[in-house]
């Protein structure tokens, strides 16, 4: 049986305990960062499906603003037709719904196959290897001859970064719609740490707000670190200034000890890809919407 529900209230655990199963069973994220936030710590109109049996099988989250779905099968429960209930169910909610498949895995091709989806957008997921640091990299740190570089101050930045933000993802269906409320909501999460997120200004022009930025996200106890979000105005696009926060990035995680450093792409942008390649990352992973 499939429920719906615009909050969730006594099933936060249950909905949270499923996604970690999936994960452990595939090796890939059975729901992306921002649903887990909706889950936990709700800000965006979401609606949330309940596939229940004697217990919860099965969950999907519809995005209602944005038009995107995420789905997930407790493994005991697949090939019972349970994915395809929750996928009829959220597609009849929301016609013409862009579904994600993290991984891209066999089981997720058989049931977009099934139901007529065709792949419309790709994410890459990218990783490179972190060296030892050098004078050279340390260089890095100290910034760019034309913009002066700074940590993010909570309570006071939140209003600047969001502006930058929504004018760097201009036309990114998820990045470029953050709000205040979202910025805040990862300030919460346990990996936050204000001096991995960089802003750039213009030191000619210090009250005009950021002209870049670099966030990176460090979750405790892994060996890897993530280039969270690189954005550039598009008013300094061209200075040089995103390969100079990605190596900046870089230095910063080999200086505390990581291994490797990752992050995610669009598939179709090519000036993006250019510059993460000549910094040594290749593609690990796909992220697949189809439709």
């Amino acid at each position: 049986m499939i429920t719906q529900a615009d909050r969730l209230d006594g099933e936060v655990r249950e909905v949270l305990e499923l996604a970690e199963e999936v994960e452990r069973t595939d090796g890939v994220a059975a729901l992306s960062e921002q649903t887990l936030l909706e889950i936990r710590t709700p800000v965006r109109q979401v609606r949330h499906f309940l596939a229940v049996e004697d217990a919860l099988v099965g969950y999907a989250q519809l995005d209602v603003e944005g038009a995107s779905a995420e789905l997930a099968v407790r493994p005991a429960a697949r090939r019972r037709g349970v994915g395809r209930a929750l996928l009829d169910a959220v597609r009849a909610a929301a016609p013409g719904v862009a579904v994600w498949a993290h991984g891209n895995l066999t089981g997720a091709q058989a049931l977009a196959r099934s139901a007529g989806m065709e792949v419309v957008r790709e994410l890459l997921q990218m990783s490179a290897p972190l060296g030892p640091l050098t004078a050279e990299s340390m260089h890095t740190m100290h910034g760019h001859p034309h913009a002066a570089v700074r940590t993010f101050a909570p309570g006071r930045d939140e209003e600047g970064w969001v502006r930058l933000n929504a004018a760097a993802f201009a036309d990114h269906p998820e990045q470029g719609r953050m709000t205040v409320d979202d910025l805040r909501a990862r300030e919460a999460e346990e990996w936050f740490d204000p001096t991995l997120l960089w802003l750039v200004e213009d030191p000619d022009a210090p009250d005009a707000g950021p002209m870049a930025s670099m966030w990176v996200k460090v979750v405790p106890g892994e060996g890897s670190g993530e280039i969270y979000a690189l954005g550039v105005h598009p008013e300094a696009q061209g200075r040089g200034l995103g390969g100079m926060l990605t190596r900046r990035a870089m230095v910063e995680l080999a200086r505390r000890g990581l291994r490797r450093a990752t992050l995610y792409v669009e598939g179709d942008n090519a000036a993006a890809l250019r510059t993460y390649q000549r910094e040594g990352f290749h593609c690990v992973a796909i992220d697949v919407q189809y439709r």
